[in-house]
């Protein structure tokens, strides 16, 4: 019994506990004012880590998904999400080498790898005897 009135006196102290006590109040917004900027304020950073991969002859000269011929001696790579034309810093991360590319191909194929560089990529930054390594892909700004 003493449970219960000791529920009954806490529930009213509440509901005639002042507004601020029981936390901040709405905040109303204009119909056509901007949103809070700090809500839109974080943003992902500028590069990935992951596994890469390379591709060389097998693919020589066929057509890369953006309409060029493939060249395995060019400084490009195939990334999914990065539209062509990108330039991108590609850092090994077991011998910290590092190239600049430009995605031109869609892949790679396998999700567990995040970029596939050219043949002259991947003995650029020392990797091309391993087939996979872990990089860092950082955006390269365009001037």
């Amino acid at each position: 019994m003493q449970r219960f009135f000791a529920i009954i006196l806490l529930t009213v102290a509440l509901a005639a506990a002042p507004i601020s006590a029981r936390g901040p109040a709405p905040v109303a917004r204009a119909k056509n004012s901007a949103p809070n900027p700090v809500a839109f304020s974080v943003a992902k950073p500028p590069y990935q880590v992951g596994i890469a991969s390379w591709y060389g002859a097998w693919f020589q000269g066929k057509e890369t998904t953006n309409g060029e011929h493939f060249n395995m001696y060019a400084m490009t790579a195939a990334h999914r999400q990065l539209p062509f034309g990108t330039r991108v810093k590609v850092t090994n991360l077991l011998n910290q080498r590092s190239v600049t590319l430009r995605i031109n191909d869609r892949g790679p194929v396998p999700a567990s790898r995040v970029i596939d560089l050219s043949y002259a990529a991947a003995r650029a930054i020392g990797f091309y005897e391993d087939g996979l390594i872990p990089v860092r892909i950082d955006l390269v700004p365009s001037h």
